[in-house]
């Protein structure tokens, strides 16, 4: 199952953090919000179908994060846990940690901010439209 949706980049978008990248409803960030990748998503993950919940909810389950601007793309993996709740109003974290809370998408991710492709990461700091699709194994 795949699921997708539009957010922004932000001439704030440094994407310096060793651990996570975020993307989050909020229209606004600072410069220190160093894992913040895109705003003014359309959706929270309230918003997610119950059937990719339910996948996202599973341990065994690969969760897949493709982020497609109109230069670049790059491919994030991680992992489901029955901790997950999905329920944060705005915000959606992918962490590389076992980190577990209401903001988390996925866990034990292969990438975090500081890791994305350099010419995605241009793209957002210019403000372009970011793509974000969500693959369930």
């Amino acid at each position: 199952m795949n699921y997708s949706f539009f957010a922004k980049g932000h001439p704030n978008v440094t994407s310096r953090h060793k651990t996570t990248f975020e993307v989050t409803m909020e229209p606004e960030i600072g410069i220190k919000a160093d894992c913040i990748i895109g705003v003014s998503s359309g959706v929270s993950m309230n918003d997610f179908p119950e059937e990719l919940k339910n996948a996202i909810q599973n341990e065994k389950t690969v969760v897949t994060v493709i982020l497609e601007t109109e230069n670049a793309r790059d491919e994030i993996k991680g992992y489901g846990h029955p901790e997950l709740t999905l329920d944060h109003p705005t915000d959606m974290v992918c962490r590389k940690s076992e980190f577990k809370c209401s903001r988390t998408l996925m866990i034990n991710a292969d990438k975090a901010s500081c890791d994305l492709k350099k010419g995605l990461i241009d793209d957002l700091s210019e403000g372009k439209p970011l793509k974000v699709v969500i693959n369930v194994d």
